[in-house]
């Protein structure tokens, strides 16, 4: 498995396994096999109602604790100073941790950034006192990158984004590089809706001429070049999948690389199209909803 390094020298796998919209009962089978197949990276949320599977999937795994990375994210129903500190003990208890190697903030709330501040400081307190190995945002755009370092301390060391080559992002990205903040791929290989509303009716990129053409030139599935594309420009992604042989194929993609040619034909496949809502529209009276206690 293939790392990348933090902007505050932790080590984290570059590839994941992502639980979005993965059902509770469906959880705890998935993460086992992703383990059994050699992921050591899980990426989760309170949002998501599946930290608890997360965690008996952990504790049951042969693999020891300090050979995971466990991800997780505080939602905007929880932002605040206290309610985030909070959310962070919700969070560790249901998955059965005392650290957790990764926490960070799911979306930016532009109505209420001040809640977004408070919130974020929560996590430097976390990171302060070793609860947390690293800390970072979720859905951030500039502006909102720009307004949180201007009134915090700690650079952010990721920032999760939808980012496939039919949505780059690409201001974003360069940002966050400049600021040597991680990029992360949720949707790394696009074509899935992930928000009731948005995207039923766009193409997958799994099926563009130019990705399987490409697949077929190395002998890999169309996901494994999307996945591959990402990892080869120094992003972080997070495939979900609840199918072992799918689990199986999407961490099989460190045998191969793409050319500066094919590279360069992926990201000419840039669309703008965004597959969820636009961060600026989050609002608690439109997304908030409380995270229950266990």
């Amino acid at each position: 498995m293939q790392t990348v390094t933090l902007n505050n020298g932790v080590r984290m796998p570059a590839l994941g396994l992502g639980v979005f919209q993965t059902p509770p009962d469906e959880t705890r089978a998935a993460v086992t096999a992703a383990l059994d197949l050699g992921y050591r990276h899980i990426d989760t949320a309170a949002a998501y109602g599946n930290e608890r599977e997360v965690g008996q999937a952990i504790r049951d795994s042969a693999v020891p604790r300090d050979d995971l990375f466990i991800e997780t994210k505080i939602w905007i129903s929880d932002y605040g100073y206290d309610e985030t500190l909070h959310g962070f003990a919700k969070s560790a208890a249901k998955l059965g941790v005392d650290r957790i190697d990764l926490l960070i903030l799911h979306q930016a709330l532009p109505s209420d950034f001040d809640r977004t501040i408070a919130a974020y400081r929560a996590l430097e307190k976390l990171l302060a006192d070793g609860r947390v190995r690293a800390i970072g945002v979720s859905n951030f755009m500039v502006e909102h990158l720009t307004a949180l370092l201007d009134a915090t301390t700690v650079v952010p060391a990721v920032n999760q984004l939808e980012i496939h080559p039919y949505f780059q992002q690409r201001a974003v990205l360069d940002f966050d590089d400049r600021h040597r903040i991680l990029n992360q791929a949720w949707s790394p290989i696009g074509g899935i809706t992930f928000y009731p509303g948005y995207g039923e009716d766009r193409r997958s990129v799994l099926e563009d001429p130019v990705v399987t053409a490409i697949a077929g030139a190395h002998g890999k599935s169309p996901a494994q070049v999307l996945l591959r594309w990402g990892i080869q420009q120094g992003r972080s992604v997070i495939p979900k999948s609840t199918r072992r042989g799918r689990i199986a194929e999407n961490i099989d993609v460190f045998d191969f690389s793409l050319s500066a040619e094919e590279l360069k034909a992926l990201d000419a496949l840039e669309t703008g199209r965004r597959g969820g809502p636009e961060p600026e529209n989050v609002t608690l009276a439109a997304y908030g909803r409380a995270i229950p206690e266990v």
